[in-house]
């Protein structure tokens, strides 16, 4: 399996070969191994490291003298000069890329007169010897074959490959310059017509289905525009789409060219046509040509526009006059030119991006700050000024929370929104959009004029945020009719799907969509949905339901990771059915340290519930990507409390386990009044980590210094973070709890940590606790057995209670 095979599809059925290709199989079409060249210059495939001709294009007698079943076995040398073999050999034995040492500028003597010569280098793997079943034969590993291309240099080389980016520098200033997107299209239409001589280059951009449309064309007087004509996905299919993500620049230098093959068409180590994926001179398709043929165009080149690995668009040349062969140096400055413009593509998309991005916060930051106003109704708050439309565009939002409903912007019939409610609920995700009810539910009756598409937020217990747009109708001009893509044309007694031959201006009214809902707004509702369920919690008017809308909060599944095996359990106050404000969290950093928190607010009701959900919300998002210390952490939490006049008090214990060598870990850690954790060895008793400064409560002194603690952790070994709801006992103080704890988590250190925290709970608080119980047990997964048992470093006895 080839390595575009894997990019487009395991599953592809690929045509065999001398398989009639037509618009029905085409996307089937193995373009990556046509076996056969354009004959503008020929191919060969030669071994490594003995440097022995495997495969040749049948051609290679026109331009070496030496026919293709005589340069069959013989070494390089023999087949192209000495001198020449050696040029290739230094060129492809330097270090780095072989692209960026292309041409390796030749001299061959064919028959007496010297001829100028381009070669052009590339690696095909092999991937060694597979079994009838396309997998590989074990102890064979990957083969690679060295692919000389070369190409005569007809006429003089306009410049060195070195220079080229001098010979489009003024182009790339320009577009360094240039201030919106349609400038920088412009420029570089006009510069790659100036620098290749094709009559039409345009700048062709894909939309999310791979639909294509003309943003930007540079023409040869008479010629009819193409500038804003649109072109289905199909007429580039995706193994076309993925060849240009992989190789930037291809040029078919006459449509009428008759196909060289290559001999021999399976290659010797693999059974199969040689992978020309990265080949200049690889043979198109027969359907391609054809339809270059109906557009009258004689000669064409592509480059690619990338954003980051994915195909933006295309930069297309046609010529019409004839055939038409850009030098190579010529091709590698327009393929400059297109990598300049992708770079500056990915710079443009991102600034507007970020100033989209940053208004959006703002308004989610305020909102979310607003509602904490519990005198303030949920609804009226979200529905004021600014209001959710701000945070998502839309014709109209209606929203139902905590029993209050409204509406701002367009107002939609209370049947329908129940309905579209409904419909939502079933769909069972958090954040549910179309643009288009009449395709993807038209058992609802929505009239498209009033609500085409809708985005809705499902919540608990029935609550929702619903958006919704009208239908955005639309003219399309495509370059022919894209629903009459095949033209049946009568051959012989058989019919066959050929490429359309009109491509005049087609244009289509767009009906039933309304303006799509972007990734990057289906993510911003996303966040939003996180601080309504937050402010939900808070809001909450009943104990009972406070407290189970906390639990679900927190019991979630902490993030898998292979080195650690990770528990946690949240247990509700059984006492007065009381909701408190304890919580744990469990994330993992941008660099792969894991953060480990847990934390108890002072007070219960649902101010606590509203109190724990701000602070941790908070800290995870002070803590993601901070490469402070959990010290810092807290000390920017505790200026974030007083900053925002939140008035809240809690203790805090952060951790970051920051993965070692061979199963070990450092855990960092830092206290604001928290109970110590405990660490069992696997195969010691569990010691409390009890720093020597455990540090002031969060909320009493936002000046108060905070220190980290660091322990060593040794493969195998289990840290625990509890609440003081498992230990607290009216009878005996917090000395004792905390022993029996550790006692009973060195006795079960060899189970799963699953079952570790159940059996803490079962032995602890077998009949329930009286105040809110939260805990983390997290065990770095034991690669090798320890040699012997050391007591962690800057441990202690059980002793010492809350520090």
């Amino acid at each position: 399996m080839t390595e575009l095979d894997r990019d487009v599809d395991r599953d592809v059925a690929w045509l065999a070969p001398d398989t009639p290709v037509d618009l029905d199989n085409c996307a089937r079409e193995p373009i990556h191994v046509p076996g056969s060249i354009q004959p503008r210059g020929v191919l060969l495939a030669v071994s490594e490291p003995d440097l022995v001709v495997v495969q040749a294009s049948e051609n290679l007698a026109g331009l070496t003298g030496v026919a293709w079943s005589d340069a069959l076995g013989r070494p390089l040398a023999e087949v192209i000069g000495v001198a020449q073999a050696g040029a290739v050999v230094r060129s492809a034995s330097a270090f780095g890329d072989l692209r960026e040492r292309n041409p390796v500028e030749l001299t061959l003597d064919v028959g007496g007169d010297p001829v100028p010569v381009d070669a052009i280098l590339h690696r095909a793997v092999l991937g060694g010897v597979r079994d009838e079943h396309d997998q590989p034969t074990d102890g064979d590993p990957p083969q690679t074959n060295l692919v000389v291309e070369l190409e005569p240099a007809r006429g003089p080389r306009p410049f060195s490959f070195p220079n080229t980016y001098q010979a489009v520098r003024g182009t790339v200033g320009a577009l360094n310059r240039a201030s919106t997107l349609q400038e920088l299209y412009d420029t570089t239409a006009q510069a790659v017509r100036d620098l290749t001589g094709f009559d039409r280059v345009m700048v062709y951009r894909y939309d999310a289905d791979y639909n294509g449309e003309v943003v930007a064309e540079a023409r040869a007087a008479g010629l009819n525009s193409f500038l804003g004509l649109h072109y289905p996905a199909s007429d580039i299919p995706a193994q076309a789409r993925a060849l240009y993500e992989k190789n930037w620049i291809r040029l078919i230098s006459d449509v009428d060219y008759v196909p060289s093959p290559v001999h021999p068409t399976a290659h010797p180590v693999t059974g199969r046509p040689l992978d020309l994926t990265y080949s200049t001179l690889r043979s198109v398709s027969p359907v391609h040509v054809e339809y270059l043929h109906n557009m009258g165009v004689r000669a064409s080149m592509s480059i690619s526009l990338l954003q980051g690995d994915r195909l933006w668009g295309l930069i297309a040349c046609h010529h019409y006059a004839g055939p038409h062969q850009p030098p190579y140096a010529t091709r590698a400055a327009a393929e400059f030119l297109g990598s300049t413009l992708s770079l500056r593509l990915v710079d443009r998309t991102a600034e507007d991006e970020v100033h989209r991005a940053l208004q959006v916060r703002s308004t989610l930051a305020w909102l979310t700050a607003a509602t904490l106003d519990e005198d303030r109704p949920l609804a009226e708050t979200l529905l004021g000024s600014p209001s959710l439309l701000d945070v998502l565009p839309a014709d109209g939002v209606t929203l139902c929370l905590q029993g209050d409903g409204g509406t701002r912007g367009a107002r939609l019939d209370p049947a329908l929104v129940e309905r579209l409610v409904a419909w939502a609920a079933a769909q069972g995700e958090d954040v549910v959009a179309t643009d288009s009810l009449p395709r993807d539910a038209p058992e609802l009756g929505a009239p498209p004029e009033v609500a085409c598409g809708v985005l809705v937020l499902p919540l608990a217990e029935g609550q929702y945020v619903l958006w919704h747009r009208r239908e955005a109708v639309h003219s399309v001009d495509w370059g022919g009719d894209p629903h009459n893509k095949a033209i049946a044309e009568r051959e012989g007694d058989s019919v066959r799907l050929s490429p359309r031959k009109s491509f005049d201006r087609w244009r289509e009214t767009v009906r039933e969509r309304s303006q799509p809902w972007t990734p990057q707004e289906r993510s911003e509702v996303g966040q939003l949905r996180n601080h309504l369920v937050e402010a939900l919690y808070a809001r909450s008017r009943t104990i009972v339901r406070a407290a189970e809308t906390l639990q679900r909060s927190l019991l979630s599944e902490p993030p898998a990771a292979d080195h650690l095996d990770v528990g946690v359990r949240y247990v509700p106050a059984t006492r007065e059915a009381q909701v408190g404000g304890d919580w744990y969290d469990v994330f993992v950093q941008p660099d792969g340290s894991t953060m480990l928190v847990i934390g108890d607010v002072v007070g219960h009701d649902t101010a606590a519930a509203a109190c724990m959900a701000q602070l941790r919300g908070l800290l995870r998002g002070i803590a993601y990507d901070s490469t402070g210390s959990p010290a810092t952490v807290l000390a920017r939490l505790d200026a974030a409390i007083e900053g925002l006049g939140l008035g809240a008090m809690a203790t805090v214990l952060v951790g970051r386990l920051e993965p070692g060598a061979r199963g070990t870990a450092r855990l960092r850690w830092a206290s604001a009044g928290h109970l110590p954790p405990l660490v069992a060895g696997p195969d010691g008793a569990a010691v409390a980590l009890t720093g020597p400064r455990p540090g002031l409560l969060l909320g009493v002194d936002p000046r108060a210094v905070r220190t980290d603690q660091v322990e060593e952790l040794r493969p195998g070994s289990t840290v625990l973070l509890y609440t003081d709801g498992l230990v607290e006992r009216r009878d005996s103080g917090f000395d004792d709890g905390v022993g029996l704890l550790g006692r009973a988590l060195a006795e079960l250190r060899d189970r799963p940590v699953e079952q570790v925290c159940d059996a803490l709970l079962g032995r602890l608080v077998p009949d329930g606790a009286e105040d809110d119980v939260a805990l983390v047990a997290v065990r770095l997964v034991e690669e090798l057995a320890p040699a012997s048992h050391h007591s962690p470093a800057g441990g202690g006895p059980l002793q010492g209670g809350r520090p």
